[in-house]
């Protein structure tokens, strides 16, 4: 069994490097997919992207849409979907593709000028700076804990059966990034007013999960909702940062 949680993350710099970021991410999910079946590997579980939905503004996002990527890296992702599709179809590899929205936790790089919004967020207010909001902050997420992520793999492994499913891993919760920045300052005591920029090419306005299907199919529930998930990660970067 293979866990493939491999890639070159991140919209905006996919839209700078298009070409590194088509060979990490397809050439190189085409590959393991190859040795996987070469090696008669039985299942693969691929970290999926919601980013494959797009700007699409029916809320929440099921399956059954057609998906529009905005961005190389939305587009790279969907394309390990159809990999994962295939070779369930064509080589009997048991495959099931988990479309994570906004993973946020504990490790995650805030350095990167590419860094996910909530670890940039609370780096920056831990040491008294204004966050950077890309947009008006009124965009909305369905942030999910890596937790609520590392079980719905472990669910996914221990499935019965899978056969090339696509499905949503989130909590079905939808936040504004604005809020994001209240929450961490009521947690942390603190106020610091974000800084608003210019909107970044690729970036959605709003995503939020149906995550019926999850449940159907491995029996997935989110055990940490958005704010004592957001609670648990401050507190690792107040230890670490």
């Amino acid at each position: 069994m293979v866990f493939h949680e491999a890639a070159l993350p991140s919209v905006p710099r996919s839209v700078e490097d298009p070409q590194t970021f088509h060979a990490n991410n397809i050439d190189g999910t085409f590959q393991l997919f190859l040795a996987a079946k070469e090696a008669g590997c039985r299942r693969i579980i691929y970290a999926a992207s919601s980013s494959a939905y797009g700007d699409q503004p029916t809320q929440p996002k099921r399956e059954t849409m057609l998906p529009a990527p905005l961005s190389p890296y939305a587009l790279n992702k969907l394309v390990g979907e159809y990999y994962a599709r295939v070779f369930y179809e064509s080589y009997g590899l048991e495959t099931i593709s988990l479309r994570y929205f906004n993973v946020f936790g504990p490790h995650q790089d805030p350095s990167s000028q590419y860094a996910a919004a909530i670890s940039a967020f609370v780096s920056a207010i831990l040491r008294g700076e204004q966050p950077i909001v890309y947009g008006d902050g009124e965009q909305t997420r369905d942030f999910t804990h890596i937790d609520n992520v590392v079980e719905a793999n472990m669910l996914a492994a221990a499935a019965k059966t899978t056969q090339g499913q696509v499905i949503n891993i989130a909590c079905g919760q939808s936040v504004t990034i604005n809020q994001v920045i209240t929450t961490i300052n009521k947690l942390l005591s603190t106020d610091h007013e974000p800084q608003y920029a210019p909107p970044r090419a690729g970036d959605v306005k709003h995503s939020l999960a149906d995550i019926t299907l999850a449940r159907e199919v491995i029996g997935y529930e989110p055990h940490l909702m958005f704010e004592d998930g957001l609670a648990r990660a401050i507190e690792w970067y107040k230890a670490n940062l």
